[in-house]
């Protein structure tokens, strides 16, 4: 939405038209109805806001944790909790809004994915402080989460189509996978692959960082085409 200034000096705001969200997750469907039911059984005196601000803080603490496990490596256990709170505070703020009936379509859009570059940032920090993974692995795993998210915030300003997964994962699967990779960093720090030992999480970052690639490549292409065919010059 955006305004624009008359001779009269008030302002007039222009229509806004909230993009189509598209999750087809693996966990999609049983995540949706268990944040239905969780917004449902929320007190009233706890609103999306509150629930911004806790997915945002927890996932700062979470990086935090990581930080601290270059001490002592059950630090990542605590991390866990701390990713299923952002879990919590993140994905619940939306559908409680939508159960209550008080969306702020532009604020929430706008206020949710701020907060998440910015608690990225202090997760890939954390994790790059925490001797587990190679601090180059882990802010390369940052630039390409960050450009990933500007394909996904183009495509929903030229099509009209939030994207929140892509290929069935999405924002609960990689948590799921941080948590899985926690649990095993406690008993195998280290990956062997064919001749040559890595820290377990330079592994999985440089999967991640490819796979990421790849599906920023493919979006992009794709959605270049599409835009092509529909604004094609006669």
């Amino acid at each position: 939405m955006s305004t624009q200034t008359y001779p009269q000096g008030k302002p007039k705001q222009l229509s806004f038209l909230s993009a189509t969200r598209v999750q087809q997750s693996f966990v999609a469907a049983a995540e949706k109805r268990t944040l239905a039911w969780l917004a449902e059984r929320t007190p009233r005196r706890i609103n999306s806001d509150h629930l911004t601000l806790l997915g945002f803080v927890a996932q700062c603490l979470a990086g935090v944790c990581y930080a601290l496990a270059r001490w002592n490596r059950y630090t990542l256990l605590l991390s866990i909790v701390f990713l299923a709170l952002n879990w919590l505070g993140d994905s619940l703020d939306g559908t409680l809004a939508r159960v209550r009936n008080c969306q702020r379509p532009r604020y929430g859009f706008y206020v949710d994915h701020i907060i998440d570059t910015f608690a990225a940032f202090f997760l890939m920090a954390g994790l790059a402080l925490s001797g587990y993974i190679r601090p180059a692995i882990a802010f390369a795993m940052l630039i390409a989460f960050l450009m990933l998210s500007i394909e996904a915030y183009l495509a929903t300003y030229t099509l009209g189509q939030f994207r929140l997964s892509y290929w069935k994962f999405g924002p609960t699967e990689i948590r799921l996978l941080l948590a899985a990779g926690n649990l095993a960093l406690l008993r195998w720090p280290a990956a062997k692959v064919p001749g040559t030992q890595l820290l377990l999480f330079d592994l999985g970052g440089v999967i991640g960082i490819g796979g990421m690639a790849l599906m920023l490549i493919v979006s992009a292409i794709h959605h270049s085409a599409r835009l092509y065919r529909e604004e094609k010059l006669s």
